[in-house]
């Protein structure tokens, strides 16, 4: 079965950084978006940056400038890499691909179980 697992969350001071990755794994054919939610306690959960299979970027406003989105096609493989982080970025941040699995002709969407960002004042 094809699953989506994230990494690299943890706890960090204001204007510091960190990398998450997310790594796509079973029977994949292609992936053709890859992109990081998040979600604080109380809130919806939000599109934070995304990624298309040509590389095309896009990005919420609240992050533009300090955050880059990445992928490896050949690892299957989406990062976040999160710079100058402040309080109100918390939150636990999900990894979600739209792909085609090797024995299903069209996409499918999919999503990572999450890891916890927590940026302390």
């Amino acid at each position: 079965q094809v699953q989506l697992v994230e990494s690299g969350g943890g706890l960090v001071p204001a204007g510091g950084s960190l990398r998450l990755s997310c790594a796509a794994s079973g029977s994949i054919f292609s992936i053709d978006r890859m992109n990081w939610y998040r979600q604080a306690p109380g809130k919806q959960r939000e599109l934070v940056a995304a990624i298309t299979g040509d590389g095309t970027t896009n990005y919420a406003d609240p992050v533009k400038g300090r955050f880059t989105i990445s992928r490896d096609n050949a690892k299957n493989t989406v990062s976040l890499q999160m710079n100058s982080l402040k309080p109100e970025d918390t939150a636990v941040y999900y990894c979600y691909a739209t792909l085609r699995p090797l024995y299903y002709s069209a996409p499918r969407d999919y999503w990572g179980q999450g890891t916890q960002v927590t940026v302390s004042s």
